[in-house]
């Protein structure tokens, strides 16, 4: 059986939501980030990216990492391709084609979308005060994330999903990144195909299953 390691709240979320997409069994080791610990070198810390026999399995110290028939591997949007890439259609490619796609669009929510939609994830998300160098960090993130947004924006508009005019990883991936910018009313408003993809793939019952179970975690 497929093991995933990393707290549901961490990018195992991604993962989480392809397997319940695939129906595709698991078992979860609630490995937390370190930096959420008081002491995580504790005796008694929870199990943590820090804790000693975590490291033997992640050198790097970072979730979320699987287990998969002897294979074990780390970062989540080469996770979820790999796995989608096992599994198949409809969540995967059917030929090297969409396989590239996939592959595209998944990079492109890594390096065009996820740095600046974490900080506004970290900054604002939760409405909490923010100082004058904070606000300023947050509205040249949001500057920056226009241009990537209306490119996707634009690919929605015309397709519905990012590849094969169907609902797949890639969609699984741009939406658990673009999901760190959502609480940014301001951004979020000027992409109305974008926005509405984003409600239809967290409507979906495999995104609600893992959010409900990332919701039971503590905080």
């Amino acid at each position: 059986m497929l093991v995933i390691h990393g707290v549901t709240r961490s990018r195992a979320s991604r993962i989480i939501w392809l397997c319940n997409e695939i129906g595709l069994p698991f078992r979860q080791v609630p490995v937390i980030q370190a930096y959420r610990l008081a002491d995580p070198d504790a005796p008694d810390a929870a199990l943590n990216t820090r804790s000693p026999a975590f490291l033997k399995l992640s050198p790097s110290g970072a979730i979320p990492v699987i287990e998969d028939d002897g294979l074990v591997m780390s970062e989540s949007y080469a996770i979820n391709h790999y796995l989608a890439r096992k599994h198949g259609a409809p969540f995967g490619p059917v030929d090297a084609a969409e396989d590239a796609l996939m592959m595209q669009w998944s990079f492109y929510a890594a390096t065009a979308v996820e740095p600046d939609a974490l900080t506004l994830l970290f900054l604002h998300a939760r409405g909490q005060s923010q100082s004058g160098e904070d606000q300023v960090l947050v509205a040249n993130a949001a500057e920056r994330l226009v241009r990537p947004f209306k490119v996707i924006d634009d690919h929605l508009a015309r397709h519905g999903h990012l590849v094969g005019g169907r609902f797949t990883v890639a969609d699984i991936n741009m939406a658990e990144t673009i999901r760190y910018a959502q609480g940014y009313g301001p951004l979020m408003e000027e992409f109305p195909a974008l926005r509405q993809w984003l409600a239809d793939a967290q409507g979906r019952a495999g995104f609600q299953k893992m959010w409900q179970a990332r919701l039971a975690e503590p905080e």
